[in-house]
């Protein structure tokens, strides 16, 4: 793996991959994997507009960058993982598998994540209040008994 300029191709993703919040170290990472091109954090960030090292950008990739990031905003329907469905089974294998090896702690805790991922529906919690949905109304009651001595007797 060698370094190397990059071609408009390996710009764009770079370009791209920024704009879609990848964090530099994590856009390295991709470049040498799809690419075999070795990066440093520092050059991957002269690429994002939004920091100071990427103020000098050519307009090209700023107009693609904000394309891209506008898109990206915009059609989170596309993200499997925004959908709770998808969030849930997605749970179900993991705590399926944590349970199936024996760690309880990770399977616990997982049931509690989709619980939460379905509005807490499975919580003992309860919420209560008084008339026309206002504050309870506390009411004591005193009750007093008397015991008589010997008899077991007893008076209220």
């Amino acid at each position: 793996m060698a370094k190397a300029k990059l071609t408009r191709e390996q710009q764009t993703y770079v370009v791209q991959a920024l704009a879609c919040f990848d964090t530099p170290s994590v856009v390295v990472a991709s470049v040498k994997k799809d690419f075999s091109v070795v990066l440093s954090p520092q050059l991957v960030e002269t690429y994002d507009p939004t920091k100071k090292a990427g103020r000098n950008l050519a307009a090209r990739w700023k107009a693609l960058f904000e394309e891209t990031r506008k898109t990206f905003l915009d059609d989170t329907a596309s993200i499997a993982i925004s959908h709770r469905a998808v969030r849930l089974r997605a749970l179900q294998r993991m705590a399926d598998k944590a349970e199936g090896q024996g760690n309880m702690v990770l399977a616990s805790s997982l049931l509690e994540q989709a619980a939460k991922e379905v509005g807490d529906s499975y919580t003992n919690r309860r919420e209560l209040t008084g008339k026309n949905g206002g504050a309870v109304e506390l009411v004591h009651v005193v009750e007093r008994r008397i015991v008589r001595a010997n008899t077991g007797d007893t008076n209220r």
